[in-house]
Protein backbone atom coordinates (compact mmCIF):
# COMPACT_ATOMS: atom_id res chain seq x y z
CA UNK A 1 0.00 0.00 0.00
CA UNK A 2 1.14 3.51 -0.81
CA UNK A 3 -0.12 6.28 1.49
CA UNK A 4 -0.36 9.60 -0.34
CA UNK A 5 -1.19 13.07 1.00
CA UNK A 6 -3.68 15.05 -1.06
CA UNK A 7 -2.61 18.32 -2.64
CA UNK A 8 -3.91 21.28 -0.62
CA UNK A 9 -4.17 24.48 -2.71
CA UNK A 10 -3.08 27.30 -0.37
CA UNK A 11 -5.14 30.01 -2.11
CA UNK A 12 -8.33 28.02 -1.65
CA UNK A 13 -7.49 27.42 2.02
CA UNK A 14 -6.87 31.12 2.53
CA UNK A 15 -10.15 32.11 0.80
CA UNK A 16 -12.14 29.68 2.96
CA UNK A 17 -10.45 30.78 6.18
CA UNK A 18 -11.13 34.43 5.33
CA UNK A 19 -14.81 33.52 5.01
CA UNK A 20 -14.79 32.18 8.57
CA UNK A 21 -14.37 28.47 7.86
CA UNK A 22 -12.52 26.57 10.59
CA UNK A 23 -8.84 26.19 9.57
CA UNK A 24 -8.95 22.37 9.58
CA UNK A 25 -12.19 22.27 7.61
CA UNK A 26 -10.77 24.85 5.19
CA UNK A 27 -7.83 22.55 4.56
CA UNK A 28 -10.07 19.49 4.11
CA UNK A 29 -12.47 21.27 1.77
CA UNK A 30 -9.68 22.74 -0.35
CA UNK A 31 -8.11 19.30 -0.74
CA UNK A 32 -11.47 18.08 -2.13
CA UNK A 33 -11.71 20.78 -4.78
CA UNK A 34 -13.72 23.45 -2.98
CA UNK A 35 -12.36 26.80 -4.12
CA UNK A 36 -14.68 29.39 -2.62
CA UNK A 37 -17.19 29.67 0.24
CA UNK A 38 -20.21 29.77 -2.10
CA UNK A 39 -19.65 26.09 -2.86
CA UNK A 40 -20.32 25.34 0.81
CA UNK A 41 -23.74 27.00 0.75
CA UNK A 42 -26.12 24.06 1.13
CA UNK A 43 -29.32 26.11 0.91
CA UNK A 44 -32.18 24.82 -1.22
CA UNK A 45 -31.92 27.92 -3.39
CA UNK A 46 -28.49 26.70 -4.54
CA UNK A 47 -29.83 23.43 -5.95
CA UNK A 48 -29.52 23.07 -9.72
CA UNK A 49 -32.85 24.07 -11.32
CA UNK A 50 -35.13 21.23 -12.50
CA UNK A 51 -35.42 22.72 -15.99
CA UNK A 52 -31.77 21.86 -16.58
CA UNK A 53 -32.52 18.12 -16.31
CA UNK A 54 -33.68 16.99 -19.72
CA UNK A 55 -37.19 15.59 -19.80
CA UNK A 56 -38.47 17.11 -16.55
CA UNK A 57 -40.79 19.60 -18.29
CA UNK A 58 -42.31 16.89 -20.46
CA UNK A 59 -42.60 14.57 -17.47
CA UNK A 60 -44.35 17.30 -15.49
CA UNK A 61 -46.89 17.84 -18.27
CA UNK A 62 -47.52 14.09 -18.62
CA UNK A 63 -48.06 13.69 -14.86
CA UNK A 64 -50.12 16.87 -14.48
CA UNK A 65 -52.42 15.71 -17.28
CA UNK A 66 -52.68 12.27 -15.67
CA UNK A 67 -53.58 13.76 -12.29
CA UNK A 68 -56.18 16.02 -13.92
CA UNK A 69 -57.73 12.99 -15.64
CA UNK A 70 -57.58 10.95 -12.40
CA UNK A 71 -55.51 8.27 -14.12
CA UNK A 72 -53.98 5.37 -12.22
CA UNK A 73 -50.22 5.68 -11.79
CA UNK A 74 -47.96 2.70 -11.10
CA UNK A 75 -44.29 2.98 -10.13
CA UNK A 76 -41.93 0.15 -11.09
CA UNK A 77 -39.21 0.26 -8.44
CA UNK A 78 -35.86 -1.43 -7.95
CA UNK A 79 -34.79 -3.72 -5.14
CA UNK A 80 -31.94 -1.68 -3.67
CA UNK A 81 -32.05 1.27 -1.24
CA UNK A 82 -31.90 3.87 -4.02
CA UNK A 83 -34.82 2.19 -5.78
CA UNK A 84 -36.78 1.82 -2.55
CA UNK A 85 -36.32 5.46 -1.50
CA UNK A 86 -37.06 6.62 -5.06
CA UNK A 87 -40.30 4.63 -4.97
CA UNK A 88 -41.26 6.04 -1.57
CA UNK A 89 -40.45 9.59 -2.71
CA UNK A 90 -42.51 9.03 -5.86
CA UNK A 91 -45.55 7.63 -4.05
CA UNK A 92 -45.45 10.25 -1.28
CA UNK A 93 -44.73 13.12 -3.63
CA UNK A 94 -47.38 12.27 -6.21
CA UNK A 95 -49.99 11.93 -3.48
CA UNK A 96 -48.93 15.29 -2.01
CA UNK A 97 -49.39 16.84 -5.45
CA UNK A 98 -52.92 15.53 -5.91
CA UNK A 99 -52.64 12.08 -7.46
CA UNK A 100 -55.35 9.91 -5.89
CA UNK A 101 -54.41 6.56 -7.42
CA UNK A 102 -50.72 5.69 -7.00
CA UNK A 103 -49.44 2.13 -6.60
CA UNK A 104 -46.08 0.41 -7.05
CA UNK A 105 -44.55 -2.89 -8.09
CA UNK A 106 -41.11 -4.18 -7.08
CA UNK A 107 -39.42 -6.76 -9.32
CA UNK A 108 -38.37 -9.96 -7.59
CA UNK A 109 -34.56 -10.24 -7.68
CA UNK A 110 -34.72 -13.98 -8.42
CA UNK A 111 -37.75 -14.33 -10.68
CA UNK A 112 -37.81 -11.01 -12.53
CA UNK A 113 -34.22 -9.84 -12.49
CA UNK A 114 -33.36 -6.17 -12.88
CA UNK A 115 -35.42 -3.48 -14.58
CA UNK A 116 -38.71 -3.21 -16.41
CA UNK A 117 -39.26 -6.49 -18.26
CA UNK A 118 -42.15 -7.46 -20.54
CA UNK A 119 -43.82 -9.62 -17.83
CA UNK A 120 -43.65 -6.73 -15.36
CA UNK A 121 -45.20 -4.41 -17.94
CA UNK A 122 -48.08 -6.87 -18.27
CA UNK A 123 -48.47 -6.98 -14.47
CA UNK A 124 -48.70 -3.20 -14.42
CA UNK A 125 -51.37 -3.29 -17.11
CA UNK A 126 -53.29 -6.02 -15.29
CA UNK A 127 -53.28 -3.88 -12.13
CA UNK A 128 -55.44 -1.37 -13.97
CA UNK A 129 -52.79 1.33 -14.30
CA UNK A 130 -52.78 3.90 -17.07
CA UNK A 131 -49.29 5.34 -16.54
CA UNK A 132 -46.12 3.37 -15.78
CA UNK A 133 -43.27 5.23 -14.06
CA UNK A 134 -39.87 3.62 -13.56
CA UNK A 135 -37.54 4.75 -10.76
CA UNK A 136 -33.83 3.88 -10.65
CA UNK A 137 -34.26 1.66 -13.73
CA UNK A 138 -35.70 1.64 -17.23
CA UNK A 139 -32.98 3.24 -19.36
CA UNK A 140 -31.95 -0.22 -20.63
CA UNK A 141 -35.46 -1.71 -20.68
CA UNK A 142 -36.07 -1.52 -24.42
CA UNK A 143 -38.29 -4.63 -24.58
CA UNK A 144 -40.14 -3.84 -21.36
CA UNK A 145 -41.02 -0.33 -22.49
CA UNK A 146 -42.07 -1.60 -25.93
CA UNK A 147 -44.42 -4.11 -24.30
CA UNK A 148 -45.87 -1.45 -22.01
CA UNK A 149 -46.50 0.88 -24.95
CA UNK A 150 -48.09 -1.93 -26.97
CA UNK A 151 -50.45 -2.53 -24.05
CA UNK A 152 -51.57 1.09 -24.18
CA UNK A 153 -49.66 2.38 -21.16
CA UNK A 154 -48.00 5.76 -21.03
CA UNK A 155 -44.40 5.30 -19.91
CA UNK A 156 -42.19 7.71 -17.99
CA UNK A 157 -38.65 6.46 -17.41
CA UNK A 158 -36.72 8.07 -14.54
CA UNK A 159 -33.23 6.65 -14.14
CA UNK A 160 -29.60 7.60 -13.65
CA UNK A 161 -27.77 4.59 -15.05
CA UNK A 162 -25.71 4.82 -18.24
CA UNK A 163 -27.79 4.16 -21.37
CA UNK A 164 -26.96 1.49 -23.90
CA UNK A 165 -26.73 1.87 -27.67
CA UNK A 166 -30.55 1.98 -27.96
CA UNK A 167 -32.87 4.10 -25.83
CA UNK A 168 -36.31 2.74 -24.88
CA UNK A 169 -39.24 4.26 -26.78
CA UNK A 170 -40.83 5.80 -23.68
CA UNK A 171 -43.16 8.81 -23.75
CA UNK A 172 -40.60 10.68 -21.64
CA UNK A 173 -37.12 9.86 -20.35
CA UNK A 174 -35.55 11.74 -17.46
CA UNK A 175 -31.93 10.71 -17.00
CA UNK A 176 -28.92 13.04 -16.65
CA UNK A 177 -26.80 10.55 -18.60
CA UNK A 178 -29.02 10.36 -21.67
CA UNK A 179 -27.67 11.97 -24.86
CA UNK A 180 -28.27 15.71 -25.05
CA UNK A 181 -28.76 16.29 -21.32
CA UNK A 182 -26.63 19.16 -20.00
CA UNK A 183 -27.50 18.68 -16.33
CA UNK A 184 -24.29 19.23 -14.35
CA UNK A 185 -24.92 16.59 -11.69
CA UNK A 186 -24.37 13.47 -13.76
CA UNK A 187 -23.96 11.52 -10.51
CA UNK A 188 -27.41 12.24 -9.10
CA UNK A 189 -29.00 9.09 -7.65
CA UNK A 190 -32.26 7.58 -8.88
CA UNK A 191 -34.08 9.03 -5.87
CA UNK A 192 -32.70 12.46 -6.74
CA UNK A 193 -34.01 12.17 -10.30
CA UNK A 194 -37.50 11.35 -9.01
CA UNK A 195 -37.32 14.28 -6.58
CA UNK A 196 -36.46 16.59 -9.47
CA UNK A 197 -39.42 15.29 -11.47
CA UNK A 198 -41.67 16.17 -8.54
CA UNK A 199 -40.19 19.68 -8.32
CA UNK A 200 -40.97 20.15 -12.02
CA UNK A 201 -44.48 18.73 -11.55
CA UNK A 202 -45.20 21.14 -8.72
CA UNK A 203 -44.05 24.04 -10.91
CA UNK A 204 -46.31 22.84 -13.73
CA UNK A 205 -49.30 22.52 -11.40
CA UNK A 206 -48.59 26.00 -10.07
CA UNK A 207 -48.63 27.32 -13.66
CA UNK A 208 -52.04 25.68 -14.08
CA UNK A 209 -53.37 27.46 -10.98
CA UNK A 210 -53.63 24.34 -8.84
CA UNK A 211 -52.50 26.20 -5.71
CA UNK A 212 -54.46 29.40 -6.16
CA UNK A 213 -56.48 28.87 -2.98
CA UNK A 214 -53.92 27.03 -0.83
CA UNK A 215 -50.14 26.90 -0.40
CA UNK A 216 -48.24 24.51 -2.62
CA UNK A 217 -47.26 21.23 -0.90
CA UNK A 218 -43.87 21.16 0.85
CA UNK A 219 -41.69 18.71 -1.06
CA UNK A 220 -38.76 19.32 1.29
CA UNK A 221 -40.41 16.78 3.62
CA UNK A 222 -39.09 14.17 1.18
CA UNK A 223 -35.44 15.20 1.57
CA UNK A 224 -34.59 12.73 4.39
CA UNK A 225 -35.48 9.92 1.97
CA UNK A 226 -33.53 11.60 -0.85
CA UNK A 227 -30.49 11.87 1.43
CA UNK A 228 -30.69 8.22 2.50
CA UNK A 229 -30.95 6.90 -1.07
CA UNK A 230 -28.18 9.18 -2.33
CA UNK A 231 -25.68 8.09 0.33
CA UNK A 232 -26.68 4.41 0.22
CA UNK A 233 -26.20 4.23 -3.56
CA UNK A 234 -22.60 5.44 -3.16
CA UNK A 235 -22.92 8.01 -5.94
CA UNK A 236 -20.38 10.80 -6.16
CA UNK A 237 -21.20 13.58 -3.70
CA UNK A 238 -20.81 16.47 -6.12
CA UNK A 239 -21.97 19.91 -4.88
CA UNK A 240 -25.63 19.29 -5.81
CA UNK A 241 -25.74 15.86 -4.19
CA UNK A 242 -24.04 17.24 -1.09
CA UNK A 243 -26.76 19.88 -0.81
CA UNK A 244 -29.49 17.26 -1.11
CA UNK A 245 -27.84 15.16 1.60
CA UNK A 246 -27.14 18.15 3.86
CA UNK A 247 -30.77 19.27 3.64
CA UNK A 248 -32.00 15.78 4.42
CA UNK A 249 -29.67 15.46 7.40
CA UNK A 250 -30.83 18.80 8.82
CA UNK A 251 -34.41 17.61 8.83
CA UNK A 252 -33.53 14.24 10.34
CA UNK A 253 -31.58 15.92 13.15
CA UNK A 254 -34.52 18.25 13.77
CA UNK A 255 -36.89 15.30 14.12
CA UNK A 256 -38.68 16.01 10.82
CA UNK A 257 -38.42 12.53 9.33
CA UNK A 258 -40.87 9.81 8.27
CA UNK A 259 -41.95 7.30 10.92
CA UNK A 260 -40.13 4.47 9.18
CA UNK A 261 -36.78 6.29 9.21
CA UNK A 262 -37.25 7.14 12.90
CA UNK A 263 -37.92 3.47 13.67
CA UNK A 264 -34.89 2.35 11.65
CA UNK A 265 -32.65 4.64 13.70
CA UNK A 266 -33.93 2.98 16.86
CA UNK A 267 -33.68 -0.54 15.43
CA UNK A 268 -30.01 -0.11 14.56
CA UNK A 269 -29.07 1.70 17.75
CA UNK A 270 -28.36 5.08 16.17
CA UNK A 271 -29.60 8.50 17.31
CA UNK A 272 -31.46 10.59 14.72
CA UNK A 273 -30.71 13.95 16.35
CA UNK A 274 -26.98 13.45 15.70
CA UNK A 275 -27.39 11.58 12.41
CA UNK A 276 -24.44 11.40 10.00
CA UNK A 277 -23.84 10.17 6.48
CA UNK A 278 -22.20 7.12 8.11
CA UNK A 279 -25.58 6.23 9.66
CA UNK A 280 -27.20 6.34 6.22
CA UNK A 281 -24.43 4.39 4.51
CA UNK A 282 -23.61 1.75 7.13
CA UNK A 283 -26.73 1.35 9.30
CA UNK A 284 -30.02 2.36 7.64
CA UNK A 285 -29.05 1.67 4.03
CA UNK A 286 -27.94 -1.94 4.63
CA UNK A 287 -31.18 -2.72 6.47
CA UNK A 288 -33.27 -1.48 3.55
CA UNK A 289 -31.01 -3.30 1.09
CA UNK A 290 -31.29 -6.54 3.06
CA UNK A 291 -35.00 -6.77 2.19
CA UNK A 292 -34.20 -6.74 -1.52
CA UNK A 293 -31.33 -9.18 -1.13
CA UNK A 294 -33.00 -11.91 0.93
CA UNK A 295 -36.74 -11.23 1.07
CA UNK A 296 -39.04 -8.72 -0.64
CA UNK A 297 -38.20 -5.02 -1.04
CA UNK A 298 -41.89 -4.32 -0.47
CA UNK A 299 -41.00 -4.55 3.24
CA UNK A 300 -38.45 -1.77 2.88
CA UNK A 301 -40.73 0.45 0.83
CA UNK A 302 -43.65 -0.04 3.21
CA UNK A 303 -41.39 0.95 6.09
CA UNK A 304 -40.54 4.18 4.25
CA UNK A 305 -44.18 4.85 3.33
CA UNK A 306 -46.03 4.23 6.58
CA UNK A 307 -47.01 7.09 8.86
CA UNK A 308 -48.10 4.69 11.60
CA UNK A 309 -45.40 4.57 14.30
CA UNK A 310 -46.41 1.11 15.54
CA UNK A 311 -46.34 -0.35 12.03
CA UNK A 312 -43.02 1.42 11.38
CA UNK A 313 -41.48 -0.15 14.49
CA UNK A 314 -42.68 -3.59 13.45
CA UNK A 315 -41.23 -3.25 9.93
CA UNK A 316 -37.95 -1.76 11.17
CA UNK A 317 -37.44 -4.68 13.57
CA UNK A 318 -38.18 -7.12 10.74
CA UNK A 319 -35.67 -5.38 8.46
CA UNK A 320 -33.08 -5.51 11.25
CA UNK A 321 -33.63 -9.26 11.62
CA UNK A 322 -33.30 -9.80 7.87
CA UNK A 323 -30.08 -7.80 7.91
CA UNK A 324 -28.66 -10.02 10.66
CA UNK A 325 -29.46 -13.04 8.49
CA UNK A 326 -27.79 -11.30 5.54
CA UNK A 327 -24.63 -10.77 7.59
CA UNK A 328 -24.49 -14.46 8.51
CA UNK A 329 -24.91 -15.57 4.89
CA UNK A 330 -22.40 -12.99 3.72
CA UNK A 331 -19.83 -14.03 6.32
CA UNK A 332 -19.85 -17.69 5.27
CA UNK A 333 -19.93 -16.83 1.57
CA UNK A 334 -17.17 -14.23 1.91
CA UNK A 335 -14.81 -16.79 3.44
CA UNK A 336 -15.54 -19.31 0.69
CA UNK A 337 -15.25 -16.70 -2.07
CA UNK A 338 -11.95 -15.42 -0.66
CA UNK A 339 -10.57 -18.96 -0.63
CA UNK A 340 -11.58 -19.39 -4.29
CA UNK A 341 -10.11 -16.00 -5.24
CA UNK A 342 -6.81 -16.70 -3.47
CA UNK A 343 -6.59 -20.11 -5.16
CA UNK A 344 -6.30 -18.30 -8.50
CA UNK A 345 -2.70 -17.24 -7.80
CA UNK A 346 0.34 -18.58 -5.94
CA UNK A 347 1.07 -17.30 -2.45
CA UNK A 348 3.63 -14.53 -2.61
CA UNK A 349 2.71 -13.57 -6.18
CA UNK A 350 0.47 -10.81 -7.47
CA UNK A 351 -3.23 -11.60 -8.08
CA UNK A 352 -4.52 -11.66 -11.67
CA UNK A 353 -5.58 -8.25 -13.04
CA UNK A 354 -9.26 -9.19 -12.61
CA UNK A 355 -10.95 -11.86 -10.51
CA UNK A 356 -14.07 -13.94 -11.21
CA UNK A 357 -15.45 -16.27 -8.55
CA UNK A 358 -18.34 -18.74 -8.69
CA UNK A 359 -19.65 -21.50 -6.45
CA UNK A 360 -22.98 -23.35 -6.84
CA UNK A 361 -23.82 -22.63 -3.19
CA UNK A 362 -23.46 -18.85 -3.45
CA UNK A 363 -26.56 -16.73 -2.76
CA UNK A 364 -27.29 -14.25 -5.52
CA UNK A 365 -28.62 -11.70 -3.05
CA UNK A 366 -25.18 -10.98 -1.58
CA UNK A 367 -22.84 -11.42 -4.57
CA UNK A 368 -22.30 -7.64 -4.81
CA UNK A 369 -21.28 -7.31 -1.17
CA UNK A 370 -18.86 -10.23 -1.45
CA UNK A 371 -17.38 -8.84 -4.69
CA UNK A 372 -16.77 -5.59 -2.82
CA UNK A 373 -14.95 -7.43 -0.02
CA UNK A 374 -12.67 -9.24 -2.50
CA UNK A 375 -11.98 -5.98 -4.31
CA UNK A 376 -11.11 -4.27 -1.04
CA UNK A 377 -8.73 -7.01 0.11
CA UNK A 378 -6.94 -7.81 -3.16
CA UNK A 379 -7.31 -4.44 -4.95
CA UNK A 380 -8.51 -5.97 -8.19
CA UNK A 381 -11.76 -5.64 -10.17
CA UNK A 382 -13.84 -8.57 -8.93
CA UNK A 383 -16.97 -10.38 -10.09
CA UNK A 384 -18.84 -12.89 -7.94
CA UNK A 385 -21.42 -15.17 -9.59
CA UNK A 386 -24.30 -17.22 -8.21
CA UNK A 387 -26.61 -19.70 -9.90
CA UNK A 388 -29.92 -18.19 -10.94
CA UNK A 389 -32.83 -19.56 -8.95
CA UNK A 390 -35.44 -18.24 -11.37
CA UNK A 391 -37.68 -20.99 -12.81
CA UNK A 392 -36.27 -22.17 -16.13
CA UNK A 393 -33.10 -20.07 -15.74
CA UNK A 394 -31.05 -22.49 -13.61
CA UNK A 395 -28.44 -22.69 -16.38
CA UNK A 396 -27.69 -18.98 -15.99
CA UNK A 397 -25.26 -17.26 -13.62
CA UNK A 398 -25.96 -13.83 -12.17
CA UNK A 399 -22.87 -11.82 -11.40
CA UNK A 400 -22.15 -8.59 -9.58
CA UNK A 401 -18.86 -6.75 -9.93
CA UNK A 402 -16.96 -4.04 -8.08
CA UNK A 403 -14.00 -2.14 -9.46
CA UNK A 404 -10.96 -0.10 -8.50
CA UNK A 405 -10.14 3.47 -9.61
CA UNK A 406 -8.98 3.51 -13.21
CA UNK A 407 -11.08 0.58 -14.44
CA UNK A 408 -14.56 1.47 -15.75
CA UNK A 409 -16.50 -1.72 -15.12
CA UNK A 410 -19.47 -1.11 -17.37
CA UNK A 411 -17.23 -0.05 -20.26
CA UNK A 412 -15.20 -3.22 -19.70
CA UNK A 413 -18.37 -5.33 -19.96
CA UNK A 414 -19.33 -3.46 -23.12
CA UNK A 415 -15.96 -4.32 -24.67
CA UNK A 416 -16.32 -7.98 -23.63
CA UNK A 417 -19.77 -8.04 -25.27
CA UNK A 418 -18.37 -6.60 -28.52
CA UNK A 419 -15.41 -8.97 -28.64
CA UNK A 420 -17.38 -12.06 -27.65
CA UNK A 421 -20.97 -11.75 -28.91
CA UNK A 422 -23.38 -13.94 -26.99
CA UNK A 423 -21.27 -14.39 -23.87
CA UNK A 424 -23.12 -11.68 -21.97
CA UNK A 425 -26.87 -12.24 -21.93
CA UNK A 426 -27.47 -8.97 -20.05
CA UNK A 427 -25.31 -6.33 -18.41
CA UNK A 428 -25.39 -2.80 -17.05
CA UNK A 429 -24.13 -0.52 -14.32
CA UNK A 430 -21.58 2.18 -13.56
CA UNK A 431 -17.83 2.69 -13.50
CA UNK A 432 -17.32 1.16 -10.07
CA UNK A 433 -20.21 -1.32 -9.88
CA UNK A 434 -21.91 -3.41 -12.55
CA UNK A 435 -23.91 -6.56 -13.02
CA UNK A 436 -24.29 -9.17 -15.73
CA UNK A 437 -25.90 -12.50 -16.58
CA UNK A 438 -24.10 -15.29 -18.43
CA UNK A 439 -24.77 -18.91 -19.31
CA UNK A 440 -22.98 -21.22 -16.88
CA UNK A 441 -20.90 -22.83 -19.65
CA UNK A 442 -19.61 -19.36 -20.60
CA UNK A 443 -18.05 -18.67 -17.18
CA UNK A 444 -14.54 -19.59 -18.32
CA UNK A 445 -14.84 -17.49 -21.46
CA UNK A 446 -16.09 -14.48 -19.48
CA UNK A 447 -13.32 -14.86 -16.91
CA UNK A 448 -10.66 -14.90 -19.65
CA UNK A 449 -12.24 -12.01 -21.61
CA UNK A 450 -12.47 -9.76 -18.54
CA UNK A 451 -8.88 -10.58 -17.59
CA UNK A 452 -7.75 -9.66 -21.13
CA UNK A 453 -9.41 -6.23 -20.86
CA UNK A 454 -7.93 -5.71 -17.40
CA UNK A 455 -4.43 -6.54 -18.64
CA UNK A 456 -4.82 -3.97 -21.42
CA UNK A 457 -6.27 -1.19 -19.26
CA UNK A 458 -4.47 -1.56 -15.93
CA UNK A 459 -0.81 -0.76 -15.31
CA UNK A 460 1.38 -1.37 -12.26
CA UNK A 461 0.58 2.03 -10.76
CA UNK A 462 -3.18 1.45 -10.97
CA UNK A 463 -2.82 -2.04 -9.50
CA UNK A 464 -0.91 -0.67 -6.51
CA UNK A 465 -3.28 0.09 -3.67
CA UNK A 466 -3.20 3.83 -3.00
CA UNK A 467 -4.71 5.47 0.04
CA UNK A 468 -5.27 9.20 -0.34
CA UNK A 469 -5.08 11.07 2.95
CA UNK A 470 -5.09 14.59 4.35
CA UNK A 471 -1.54 14.38 5.65
CA UNK A 472 -0.45 15.00 9.26
CA UNK A 473 -2.88 16.02 11.99
CA UNK A 474 -1.82 18.87 14.25
CA UNK A 475 -1.99 17.87 17.90
CA UNK A 476 -4.24 20.87 18.64
CA UNK A 477 -6.99 19.25 16.54
CA UNK A 478 -6.94 15.98 18.48
CA UNK A 479 -10.02 16.98 20.48
CA UNK A 480 -13.35 15.22 20.98
CA UNK A 481 -15.43 18.30 20.11
CA UNK A 482 -13.58 18.61 16.79
CA UNK A 483 -14.35 14.96 16.06
CA UNK A 484 -18.04 15.82 16.51
CA UNK A 485 -17.66 18.76 14.12
CA UNK A 486 -16.11 16.55 11.46
CA UNK A 487 -18.80 13.88 11.86
CA UNK A 488 -21.56 16.42 11.21
CA UNK A 489 -20.21 17.31 7.76
CA UNK A 490 -21.38 15.61 4.57
CA UNK A 491 -18.79 13.04 3.51
CA UNK A 492 -19.06 10.17 1.08
CA UNK A 493 -18.15 8.93 -2.38
CA UNK A 494 -16.10 11.56 -4.22
CA UNK A 495 -15.92 13.72 -1.09
CA UNK A 496 -14.03 11.39 1.19
CA UNK A 497 -14.25 11.49 4.97
CA UNK A 498 -11.07 12.94 6.52
CA UNK A 499 -8.21 10.47 6.80
CA UNK A 500 -4.88 11.65 8.18
CA UNK A 501 -1.42 10.08 7.91
CA UNK A 502 1.95 10.34 9.57
CA UNK A 503 4.63 8.32 11.31
CA UNK A 504 3.83 7.31 14.88
CA UNK A 505 5.44 5.20 17.58
CA UNK A 506 3.76 1.95 18.58
CA UNK A 507 4.00 1.69 22.37
CA UNK A 508 2.00 -1.54 22.68
CA UNK A 509 -0.33 -3.70 20.61
CA UNK A 510 -2.60 -6.67 21.28
CA UNK A 511 -5.38 -8.62 19.59
CA UNK A 512 -8.95 -8.11 20.78
CA UNK A 513 -11.81 -10.35 19.75
CA UNK A 514 -9.24 -12.46 17.86
CA UNK A 515 -9.48 -10.28 14.76
CA UNK A 516 -8.84 -6.63 15.72
CA UNK A 517 -5.58 -4.92 16.63
CA UNK A 518 -5.74 -2.60 19.66
CA UNK A 519 -2.90 -0.09 19.81
CA UNK A 520 -1.27 2.33 22.23
CA UNK A 521 0.43 4.97 20.09
CA UNK A 522 2.57 8.04 20.58
CA UNK A 523 1.40 10.79 18.23
CA UNK A 524 3.60 13.89 18.17
CA UNK A 525 4.93 12.97 21.60
CA UNK A 526 1.52 12.38 23.19
CA UNK A 527 -0.28 9.06 23.90
CA UNK A 528 -3.40 8.09 21.98
CA UNK A 529 -5.35 4.85 21.59
CA UNK A 530 -5.89 3.24 18.22
CA UNK A 531 -7.89 0.32 16.82
CA UNK A 532 -7.46 -1.46 13.50
CA UNK A 533 -10.61 -3.46 12.82
CA UNK A 534 -10.20 -6.69 10.89
CA UNK A 535 -6.39 -6.61 11.08
CA UNK A 536 -4.25 -9.07 13.04
CA UNK A 537 -0.64 -8.58 11.83
CA UNK A 538 1.61 -6.82 14.32
CA UNK A 539 3.21 -3.48 13.46
CA UNK A 540 6.83 -2.31 13.76
CA UNK A 541 7.86 0.10 16.53
CA UNK A 542 7.67 3.05 14.13
CA UNK A 543 5.24 3.07 11.25
CA UNK A 544 3.42 5.42 8.90
CA UNK A 545 -0.31 5.02 9.53
CA UNK A 546 -3.42 6.32 7.82
CA UNK A 547 -6.19 6.95 10.34
CA UNK A 548 -9.59 8.52 10.89
CA UNK A 549 -10.64 10.29 14.06
CA UNK A 550 -13.19 8.89 16.46
CA UNK A 551 -14.19 9.60 20.05
CA UNK A 552 -15.09 6.96 22.62
CA UNK A 553 -16.32 7.40 26.17
CA UNK A 554 -14.91 5.72 29.28
CA UNK A 555 -16.22 6.48 32.79
CA UNK A 556 -17.87 9.67 31.57
CA UNK A 557 -14.76 11.00 29.83
CA UNK A 558 -14.66 11.31 26.03
CA UNK A 559 -11.30 10.66 24.42
CA UNK A 560 -10.04 10.77 20.87
CA UNK A 561 -8.86 7.52 19.32
CA UNK A 562 -7.47 6.68 15.91
CA UNK A 563 -9.34 4.30 13.60
CA UNK A 564 -6.54 2.81 11.50
CA UNK A 565 -7.21 2.55 7.76
CA UNK A 566 -3.82 1.34 6.54
CA UNK A 567 -0.07 1.20 7.08
CA UNK A 568 2.86 1.80 4.79
CA UNK A 569 5.40 -0.88 5.69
Amino acid sequence: MKIVARDIPPRAVWALEQAGVHPLLARLYAARGVQNPDELDDGLARLLPPDGLRGTREAAVLLADAIAADKKLCIVADYDCDGATACAVGVRGLRLLGARQVSYIVPDRVVDGYGLTAPIARRVKDSGADVLITVDNGIASVDGVATAKALGLQVLVTDHHLPGAELPDADVIVNPNQPGCAFESKSIAGVGVMFYVLLALRAELRRRGAFASAPAPRLDTLLPLVALGTVADVVKLDPNNRRLVAQGLKRVRAGALPAGLASLFVACGRVARVATTFDFGFALGPRINAAGRLADMTLGIECLLTDDATRADELARLLDAINRERREIEGDMREQAMRVAESLFEEGTEPPPALCVFDPDFHEGVVGIVASRIKDKLHRPAFVFAQSRAPGKEHELKGSGRSIPGFHLRDALDLVAKRHPGVLLRFGGHAMAAGCTIAEEQFGMFEQALADVAREWLDAATLTRRLDTDGPLSAEYRRAELVDTLHKEVWGQGFAAPTFSEEVEVISQRLVGEKHLALKLKHQGQPVDGIWFGHTAMLPAKVKLAFRLDADEWQGVRRVRFLIEGAEI
